[in-house]
């Protein structure tokens, strides 16, 4: 029942990408995948299972790490993630991060209020084991609650 529930969230997450443009940035050894979304894209049995809270005024940051490895997509790894998050207004939001490793999946989630039509600009400063220096992402999104 979990690797079922982790498979609709990453379904989920994945039409929510190609219709909000999945991210990614290359790190050299790593790449970071990333993106924001409205929680009530998430289909209802994965939110439950991770505990996300669904609803238009709530947003997710969904974040992977992955090491490269030839001939692969890549290797998930661990890492300290922090994120925040500004609004236009200059609002400043430390976002709580999350791990979750679901047999050998590994991600990082977390939760922040939305208003319509607002504008974040995200900082996540992420650190994979063993690294001795942070990768830095930066990125804008805006949500839309109605």
């Amino acid at each position: 029942m979990r690797k079922l529930a982790l498979i609709v969230l990453f379904l989920g997450l994945i039409m929510s990408c190609n219709a909000l443009a999945q991210r990614s940035q290359d790190f050299g050894d790593y790449v970071v995948h990333f993106n924001a979304l409205n929680t009530n894209l998430i289909p209802p049995a994965a939110a439950q299972q991770y505990g996300i809270q669904r609803s238009s005024t709530r947003a997710l940051l969904n974040i992977a790490i992955l090491s490269k490895v030839m001939n692969t997509p890549g290797t998930p790894v661990h890492a300290k993630v922090t994120a925040t998050g500004r609004n236009l207004s200059g609002q400043l939001r430390d976002i709580e991060i999350k791990e979750v490793d679901d047999q050998g999946a590994i991600y990082y989630l977390g939760q922040l209020r939305v208003r319509n039509e607002e504008t974040f600009d995200f900082t996540l400063n992420i650190t994979p084991d063993g690294a001795d220096q942070p990768l830095v992402v930066k990125f804008r999104q805006q949500f839309f609650t109605e």
